[in-house]
């Protein structure tokens, strides 16, 4: 399963409950924080609860577990880290107040209700030849190897003058 395919399946498990104003939007290329964003509205923090849980449980039956989460406590917002693809569910007063819809603007918005297309084994396995040699570039570093300094004649000081001393008789 493919990261497009768990953010819709996740999105998808959020209307399940009843989740309000679900957007999947797609990052990809286009941010360096992840590839997806989900936001969902909750009604209450049961129903904060209940999504979010329903989410987590079923990504896990697929396999795939939280690497974070934030707002444990939260009355109003819940986020949830699965590395290619964040979950924020949040109450409609918080989205008003944050307006993720508005921060992310840039990126495109996806259809979770239509069925995802399958690409083919061809194209996923041109893919991740293409990510290997853009892996491989990017972690290739030149290293300079430290030059040795070259040894420089000692500074040649003149004696410092030795003080005179008066004896008092």
């Amino acid at each position: 399963m493919n990261t497009k395919e768990l953010v819709c399946l996740a999105a998808r498990l959020a209307d399940e409950k009843k989740a309000e104003n679900i957007q999947v939007i797609d990052l990809c290329g286009l941010s360096s924080l992840c590839e997806f964003v989900l936001i969902a509205t909750a009604t209450s923090k049961p129903h904060l609860d209940a999504v979010e849980e329903e989410i987590s449980k079923k990504l896990k039956e697929q396999g795939f577990y939280k690497l974070n989460r934030d707002g444990r406590e939260s009355n109003l917002w819940r986020v949830s880290d699965y590395g290619a693809f964040l979950v924020h569910i949040m109450t409609a007063q918080a989205r008003d107040f944050y307006a993720l819809d508005k921060i992310f603007s840039f990126g495109k918005v996806v259809d979770f209700t239509k069925p995802i297309k399958k690409t083919s084994t061809k194209t996923v396995a041109k893919t991740r030849t293409v990510a290997k040699k853009t892996v491989k570039k990017v972690t290739k570093k030149t290293v300079k190897k430290p030059t040795a300094k070259k040894k420089t004649a000692a500074k040649t000081t003149r004696p410092k003058a030795a003080k005179k001393t008066v004896r008092k008789k």
